[in-house]
């Protein structure tokens, strides 16, 4: 194994550990054991309440004029392209998006057209000083700007080659498919779609092996748990909770692959070239563990300036303040509006009122159409399930809609608009297929806790 200084294990030890304690490790509050991430968001929350709705409107607008201006920039892909070209430059379909959400956040502080839109349980739900998007200010903010303790030195390929022997066995795929779950586990899930469709650009996955990474390991960030879960009223439970998202993950991983539409994928990769055997041996004189630990430490030895740490981080935090916040805001909006004025959800969730019932979840009539409207958003559950009575409820509530995983706000958009193989079809198919079977494992475990 090739020699490194001392300073190149402190840079990989120090900041994954750092890590670790901030995104991992939960450590009791007056509101029970929470992330210390989340416990910095809410003490920052609470300072702001007051004037963060006009900060959060003031994000909207920039996402939304930032995006209407790079609408008339053509990026050319064999040049190199800015930050802000990546931020703002996205197709017309999300910059409508992005202008709606500008539209509605000024409807709702200023009280503006029609009261469907403003009133306290649709847009002003959701853009109050205590509401959703208000959380999503803070907890992106530390969120983004401790990211990079993850990302840049050297946990995530540590852990990746550790993992080459599982995941060919047990998932059918590569072990550098790892990377992309963990990335998406630490980051967020289009971290993971991202990465996926660069690698089946380059050849690396095949197109059966690329539509189910994309589908089944860009799973929801811890940072997007702890919103859902803070969101439902039920913090406390944090750890139960993501553990059960982990159960239910793992289960659906191993089964998914072995499904319509994923098993039909062909096995041949995006140049057309079919598969050979696909061995990945670790190099003579390595183990896995050495093999991983040199990869870690060449990867902390790159990120040694504090400049980029800090310039990575706020990067990841106006990504998620201008990609995310008016998503939630337009999506949300219109779902809240949906559910409290039509029968939309309720008619879309009457299939599983017996399945619920069966599985003995209470309110299960409430809950059936918060099985459904995760399709939409996967904060829409958490905000929908908010006021119901039952904790095991909304415990199944929270932990579905972060194990549905194919939402089309975020991820399914993203998938339908790289070059992974699927489509619309595909992802209904598999949004319907996790829900089925992942709603035992929940309800098996709630019924443990409550």
């Amino acid at each position: 194994m090739k020699k490194y200084s001392t300073s190149t294990w402190l840079l990989f030890l120090i900041p994954s550990l750092l890590g670790i304690l901030l995104f991992l490790v939960p450590i009791p509050t007056e509101d029970g054991w929470l992330v210390t991430i989340a416990v910095l968001a809410n003490i920052m929350a609470g300072a702001i309440e007051s004037f963060v709705p006009w900060i959060m409107m003031g994000i909207l607008i920039v996402a939304a004029l930032g995006s209407l201006l790079f609408s008339t920039k053509k990026v050319n892909e064999t040049e190199y392209v800015s930050f802000f070209d990546k931020l703002f430059n996205v197709n017309l379909f999300w910059t409508f998006v992005r202008v709606l959400g500008a539209i509605f956040s000024i409807m709702v502080l200023f009280q503006i057209g029609p009261e469907p839109v403003w009133n306290e349980n649709t847009g002003g739900l959701l853009l109050s000083g205590s509401g959703l998007l208000s959380f999503l200010f803070t907890i992106f903010f530390f969120a983004g700007l401790f990211l990079p303790l993850l990302m840049n030195f050297g946990l995530l390929e540590f852990f990746g080659t550790m993992m080459v022997k599982i995941m060919r066995p047990l998932f059918r795929l590569p072990g550098r498919s790892s990377i992309d779950a963990l990335a998406s586990w630490v980051g967020d899930g289009t971290i993971g779609v991202l990465l996926t469709s660069k690698q089946y650009e380059a050849n690396k996955y095949t197109q059966r092996e690329a539509a189910i990474i994309g589908t089944t390991f860009s799973v929801v960030s811890i940072t997007f748990a702890i919103v859902v879960i803070q969101e439902i009223g039920l913090g406390t439970y944090f750890l139960p909770y993501y553990a059960t998202v982990i159960l239910a993950g793992i289960v659906l991983a191993l089964i998914m692959p072995r499904l319509y539409p994923l098993t039909n994928k062909p096995t041949t990769f995006m140049d057309g070239t079919p598969q050979e055997s696909q061995t990945e041996d670790v190099p003579d004189g390595y183990n896995v563990a050495s093999h991983g630990l040199e990869k870690a430490l060449s990867k902390a030895d790159d990120n040694r300036s504090l400049s980029n740490f800090f310039k990575d981080g706020f990067k990841n935090v106006l990504d998620m303040w201008i990609g995310v916040a008016p998503v939630v805001m337009a999506f949300g909006t219109i779902a809240l509006m949906l559910a409290e004025y039509t029968p939309v959800f309720s008619i879309l969730g009457m299939p599983f009122v017996p399945y619920l019932n069966l599985l003995g979840v209470p309110e299960a009539a409430e809950a059936a159409q918060l099985m459904v409207v995760g399709f939409a958003d996967m904060f829409l559950p958490a905000i929908l399930g908010a006021g119901i009575e039952s904790e095991l409820t909304r415990f199944v509530v929270a932990t579905m809609s972060v194990t549905q995983l194919i939402y089309m706000s975020e991820v399914g958009g993203l998938l339908l608009g790289s070059k992974i193989p699927v489509n619309i079809l595909d992802l209904v198919i598999i949004f319907i297929l996790r829900t089925v079977i992942a709603l035992p494992i929940v309800v098996g475990v709630a019924h443990l806790l409550f």
